[in-house]
């Protein structure tokens, strides 16, 4: 068996800043047009359009609506580059980008009136002027042959959300989700006002970099002239609908266990880490809570409302967040140390109280983010624990609330200290298929998409497996469960219909989340028997001190579990550290595996978007073993810096790997597996182009790159760094990049980028150094924002790990460390 008791080893101090120059960013394919009739086509678009959209716009002096220019669509040909119309010259604003499942682009461009010669002028250039020679491009081809059409924009230009979602009345009232340009808000707000709309208090705002979030309530007749009245909007969804979570019947357990485990826990001190719930508030007087749940730590968005459990959601997520499954420990006789501690903020409010306002929900998980801390500034580490979701709406980009949780991780949320911003680690549930869903309607579970705001790039998202298949309670005899030991949970979604190219891999992880009964007859199905469920403490204590819990609720309890015992035996590790060790520490089940072997990179990335990276491991996260250890770096990084009116890249980081080369080619065509994980915290702007280019939402990105088999450290150097080479010197010849499991490709999109390489030992060794460095982001692109000289920090961790449990690899690449430090390659 192999112990897991050496401490994990340190490489920060190998890795070496190097001067970085990236190849460029690809465009897009280049669209061959025939100018002669491209061209006047365009011009009579363009003039169309300016005259319908002239027409056509609000003009109501009385109440402040005076256009000083017109929104017109622009559709761009499939697989153009993405679209990046507006120009400071021009001073013209982009709005929404909408992509048809075609690849077709449409851009809402705000034209103002005094500019529309200038885009006349470039259509004629582009038509009109004298080429020297035959086949030269004509002026601004580059802006005007990826143009399909031109024309006025409409309400739908502007909508960034489920078509169907669009009400059939525009006289009907509901909140909006409008995205408004950031120097426009007060003109916007004003204009709504007037239009005797409700525009929801300025605490219920989202700011990002470049637009800000505003609820509002009105008629889509109301909105539309906002849109085209004020040419302050970028974009237009509707608010969120309200959440839900999971929770079923209540099962109760006797007291006396209660007891005699309560009386077995060794409690953690006052300063230890802790899991923060933000859910339906917990109840503290459960004797396997109290201890461990101080009363200024219990607190509410809204004091009305009082902080106790109102629906018995939180006490259950509390109960797991400290214990995991309650069902072995209260059986036991063992003493069980208890290393962290738990604090909870409702969220959601009683059934006597008005619901939360609709789309109020990404500000309310930033405020409930700073009772939290104000209630306990000393916490040496706190794990953010949300179980809640939007009911069925998709997580396939980002929304305001995702959006909230990533701006509130990279420590970049309202209050946060910008020179020394506070990282924080969130874990969410992936949502459930609900509990009384028919048999027949999910046979297949890929049809249920992971719910918003599972898709907040910063966060941990946990899905569900289970080995919970043993019926054991009454009245069930000759049912079935669903799923095989070690199976995806039949509660579990996934992000199997995401867009694999803009979508981040999720879940990430998958935990304990129980299984379902089938009936004998195959017909009907039964979900929350105690049998198949984890056991949790329930918040009525007097009557049922303990009850089944299940679905992802549980599983992403369970995380924020496993988050906050790393942080206990490992307090110097960052957050972004916390959430990469616990993707190094899982594996998958047998199932998983033998699923993953049958499938290539794309078919194993579509499994990953169901069950992860695995099952994690506490015993794995917490220490090495001789045969399997992990290297982690922790590493700040300035990706780009400011030259005069320019934005470049600035650095990478190089990491001679310490791999004992002799006892590697040793082993030979013995099998080893290395495992790489890049965790690190992105600064959202989630404006109007983020559906069609991931970079354009992320601050900046990183990526890693190995060294290939036979290849020299100086074309290693030179292959990924242009920087290192000389002026016109060509790009070396590499051999292929084989052995990952899911390859570069399939696991750009996110903040956290993880695959696994396996290969023989003698071709590891030569496998000895590695690259992290950095892609494009906002930072870089939107220079006017002034960030291009910040820094941000990520975490790296490699896994080594072979099958023979009698092979030291730890000893060797452990001496290797120190005499490493410092010797330039």
């Amino acid at each position: 068996m192999t112990r897991f008791d050496k401490p994990h080893i340190d490489i920060s101090d190998l890795g070496q800043s190097r001067p970085y120059k990236s190849k460029g960013v690809p465009i897009g394919q280049r669209v061959q047009r025939i100018r002669a009739e491209h061209g006047p086509r365009l011009i009579e678009e363009y003039e169309t359009a300016l005259e319908e959209a002239t027409r056509e716009r609000p003009n109501d002096r009385k109440k402040g609506i005076e256009p000083t220019g017109v929104v017109l669509e622009f559709e761009l040909a499939p697989r153009s580059q993405s679209a990046k119309l507006e120009r400071v010259r021009e001073q013209t604003r982009q709005g929404a980008v909408r992509v048809d499942p075609n690849g077709t682009q449409k851009v809402a461009l705000i034209v103002p009136d005094d500019k529309r010669d200038v885009l006349a002028e470039l259509l004629d250039e582009y038509t009109n002027a004298e080429l020297e020679n035959e086949g030269d491009n004509p002026p601004n081809a580059g802006r005007i042959d990826q143009i399909d059409h031109i024309r006025r924009a409409t309400f739908e230009t502007f909508w960034r959300d489920d078509p169907s979602a669009i009400p059939d009345n525009r006289q009907g009232e509901m909140w909006w989700g409008v995205w408004c340009f950031n120097d426009a808000v007060d003109a916007v707000t004003a204009a709504a006002n007037r239009l005797n709309c409700r525009v929801s208090e300025p605490d219920t705002f989202l700011h990002f970099p470049d637009v800000t979030v505003v609820p509002i309530h009105g008629t889509q007749i109301a909105i539309e002239i906002l849109l085209f009245g004020t040419l302050g909007i970028a974009e237009v969804r509707r608010a969120s609908d309200s959440p839900t979570f999971f929770m079923t019947e209540i099962h109760g357990d006797e007291r006396a266990w209660m007891d005699d485990y309560a009386e077995r826990v060794i409690w953690p001190p006052n300063d230890a880490p802790t899991v923060c719930l933000l859910d339906t508030g917990v109840n503290r007087g459960h004797p396997l809570i109290e201890p461990a749940l101080s009363t200024n730590h219990l607190d509410t968005v809204v004091q009305p409302w009082g902080a106790d459990d109102h629906h018995g959601h939180g006490t259950g997520m509390a109960g797991v967040a400290l214990h995991g499954d309650l069902t072995a420990p209260l059986g036991d006789a063992a003493v069980r140390p208890l290393n962290h501690r738990a604090e909870a903020v409702k969220i959601l409010p009683p059934d006597e109280f008005d619901p939360n306002a609709p789309n109020a929900y990404g500000p309310i998980t930033q405020s409930a983010v700073s009772i939290a801390e104000i209630n306990n500034p000393d916490a040496p580490f706190r794990s953010f624990c949300m179980a809640v979701t939007n009911r069925d709406r998709t997580g396939a980009e980002a929304s305001s609330w995702s959006a909230a949780i990533d701006q509130a991780a990279a420590g970049a949320m309202a209050g946060d200290d910008d020179a020394d911003p506070r990282r924080r680690l969130f874990v969410l549930a992936a949502g459930n298929i609900r509990d009384h869903e028919a048999k027949d309607a999910i046979e297949e579970p890929d049809a249920f998409p992971a719910e918003d705001p599972s898709q907040a790039w910063n966060a941990l998202t946990f899905g569900g497996f289970t080995d919970k298949t043993e019926i054991q309670d009454g009245g069930y005899d000759g049912y079935s469960s669903w799923s095989d030991p070690g199976e995806l949970s039949p509660y579990s979604r996934s992000s199997f219909l995401w867009s694999e190219r803009k979508s981040p891999l999720k879940p990430e992880l998958v935990f304990e989340a129980g299984n379902r009964a089938i009936s004998p007859a195959q017909t009907d199905v039964v979900a929350g028997l105690p049998s198949l469920s984890l056991l949790s403490t329930g918040a009525d204590v007097a009557t049922s001190p303990f009850e089944p819990f299940w679905a992802t609720s549980a599983a992403a309890a369970q995380g924020s579990r496993l988050a906050a015992q790393i942080a206990a035996a490992h307090p110097n590790y960052w957050p972004e550290t916390v959430r990469a060790l616990m993707i190094h520490s899982a594996d998958w089940t047998a199932p998983m595996a033998a699923d993953l072997d049958q499938n290539n990179k794309t078919g194993r990335a579509e499994l990953v978007r169901r069950f992860g990276y695995g099952v994690p491991s506490l015993e794995r996260a917490l220490g090495s073993a001789q045969s399997h250890l992990a290297l982690v770096a922790q590493k700040t990084i300035q990706p780009f810096r400011k030259e005069k009116s320019d934005i470049k890249f600035n650095e990478a980081h190089l990491f001679p790997l310490p791999w004992p080369v002799e006892v590697l080619q040793d082993l030979g065509e013995q099998l080893v597996r290395l495992k790489v994980t890049l965790s690190y915290f992105v600064e959202p702007n989630p404006s109007f182009s983020t559906a069609i280019d991931p970079a354009r939402y992320q601050s900046y990105g990183l990526r890693f790159d190995l060294k290939r088999p036979g290849e020299t450290r100086q074309n290693f150097l030179k292959r990924k760094n242009h920087q290192e080479r000389a002026r016109g010197e060509p790009a070396p010849t590499t051999s292929a990049n084989n052995g990952w499991l899911l390859g570069e490709q399939q696991i750009t999109v996110g903040s956290l980028h993880c695959d696994v390489w396996q290969g023989t030992a003698a071709e590891l060794a030569g496998r000895n150094a590695l690259w992290v460095y950095p892609v494009s982001g906002w930072w870089r692109e939107r220079k006017s924002l002034n960030r291009a000289n910040s820094s941000s920090r990520y975490s790296l961790i490699l896994t080594i790990e072979t099958d023979d449990q009698e092979i030291d690899l730890y000893t060797p690449i452990e001496a290797m460390i120190e005499p490493m430090i410092g010797i330039q390659i």
